[in-house]
């Protein structure tokens, strides 16, 4: 991947709307890109719209098509654990009159897919719901919700935050039955700061950033050269290690609950008792005190892990998105999130093991 980014870095400085060979050469690059991209997710190159990152990619498919749609009703459904950069969004819409919803989850953390069907209106312009939850792995059934979506409102645009499922699960566009998919690159080792919105067809999206419409008229501003190229090759990577990826993360996180089991007081969280949940992403409730004096003295001790989401981390507020399991305030706070990819190995799970057992005896009395 380095040594496809390398040579924008350096010597291929063309921008890719030039007209000269090297901006020409520029663009073949991003063209290129393009295609790793939608081949991955069974899309048309046309309709990949490269972003910034997911941030940016979820922002312009909740802001965009909302107001795109705004002729056909107000009311926006979000799920009930969506990443801020879907929630925010959609909230910051009620100041334009738009009537915002956010689904519920069962009192045991369960998604229950009827009654968040029930909150769907004949007059929805959008629903948002992620495929996979970046705080606790959860998995849910976008593309069942995208069906019953279609049977009560026409005039939907159905979205999905694919960004933590992008190289751990299957992510096809027509089979997930969305009309846009938003990823980013460095989920799957690719570089940060580069993403992408993937359209299922020529749908109306109201740009963001205005200018010269470079990413088919959708979203302006010179490319990422270097950081797009990065990402087609991750992309492309990561789909083809896809079947071996699922299975190793699966026993990562299966060794890992197995130990934490002869731990007292520590625990996988398992939202509404599903065992369908990503292998990459572990939430543990730790009990004491809170998971970030955990976090310190793990990484002490060379584990590096998270506390709740990164995007959320910097908010002094417990995480929306583990209070709609059902935990306390104070339990929300007491979640560490442990992350794993294709790269991770079993030693470094028997490392972390080996100090959480240390610290729960250390911790015990605070």
């Amino acid at each position: 991947m380095r040594e496809r980014m390398l040579p924008w870095l350096v010597a291929d400085w063309g921008n890719p709307s030039s007209r000269h060979s090297f901006g020409v050469k520029a663009r073949t690059a991003i063209d290129h890109s393009r295609e790793q991209v939608a081949h991955a997710l069974g899309a048309k190159a046309e309709r990949v719209v490269f972003t910034s990152g997911g941030t940016e990619a979820n922002n312009l498919a909740v802001l965009g098509s909302a107001r795109a749609r705004r002729q056909h009703g107000v009311h926006i459904l979000v799920g009930p654990a969506e990443h801020p950069s879907v929630r925010d969004p959609a909230l910051a819409l009620i100041d334009e009159g738009f009537d915002v919803e956010v689904g519920q989850l069962g009192s045991d953390g369960a998604f229950d897919i009827d009654a968040f069907l029930a909150s769907v209106r004949e007059d929805t312009v959008l629903v948002s719901l992620m495929l996979a939850s970046n705080e606790h792995g959860s998995i849910y059934p976008v593309a069942r919700v995208a069906a019953g979506v279609r049977r009560i409102a026409p005039h939907a645009h159905i979205h999905t935050d694919a960004v933590q499922a992008l190289g751990k699960l299957e992510v096809d566009i027509v089979e997930l039955g969305v009309d846009s998919v938003s990823i980013s690159a460095h989920k799957v080792h690719g570089p940060k700061g580069t993403g992408a919105l993937v359209l299922a067809s020529e749908l109306p999206i109201r740009p963001l950033v205005f200018g010269g419409g470079q990413e088919g008229a959708v979203r302006s501003g010179t490319e990422n050269v270097a950081g797009i190229a990065g990402f087609g090759e991750a992309v492309q990577l990561a789909d083809e290690a896809l079947v071996t990826t699922r299975a190793h993360l699966s026993s990562l996180k299966q060794r890992l609950a197995d130990g934490l089991a002869e731990i007292d007081g520590m625990r996988v969280l398992t939202p509404g008792g599903s065992k369908e949940t990503l292998g990459s992403i572990a939430a543990v409730l730790v009990g004491g005190p809170p998971a970030e004096v955990y976090l310190h003295h793990l990484e002490e001790r060379g584990i590096l892990v998270s506390v709740g989401s990164a995007c959320q981390a910097h908010k002094n507020e417990a995480s929306p998105a583990l209070l709609a399991l059902g935990l306390s305030a104070e339990e929300a706070r007491q979640v560490l999130r442990f992350s794993f990819s294709r790269e991770s190995q079993v030693s470094e799970v028997d490392a972390a093991l080996e100090v959480l057992q240390a610290l729960a005896g250390e911790l015990s009395t605070l």
